[in-house]
């Protein structure tokens, strides 16, 4: 347990952040789920938005990186083109 009260107050922040963090990466993390799991090709297209958002607002607060989001948003649309066929 910290003794300096900057110290404190570090640690109270350092759990509100992961807190905040951990939160953003489940819904980025269910929103892929649930794109992926769509029964119809018509679903997944209406889902994939919602996880480019997750995805994009994820990077934007920086709980994952720029070309990670670039990279997840990518591989779930070829999986999504896949459905089509």
């Amino acid at each position: 347990m910290p003794n300096k009260q900057n110290a404190r107050k570090a640690l109270r922040q350092a759990k509100k952040h992961a807190l905040a963090n951990a939160t953003r990466r489940d819904a980025f993390r269910d929103a892929i789920k649930k794109t992926l799991k769509a029964a119809t090709p018509e679903e997944a297209k209406k889902l994939v938005v919602a996880a480019q958002q997750a995805l994009d607002k994820a990077a934007k607060m920086g709980v994952i990186k720029k070309n990670t989001a670039a990279r997840r948003l990518s591989r779930l649309m070829a999986k999504v083109h896949k459905m089509k066929k």
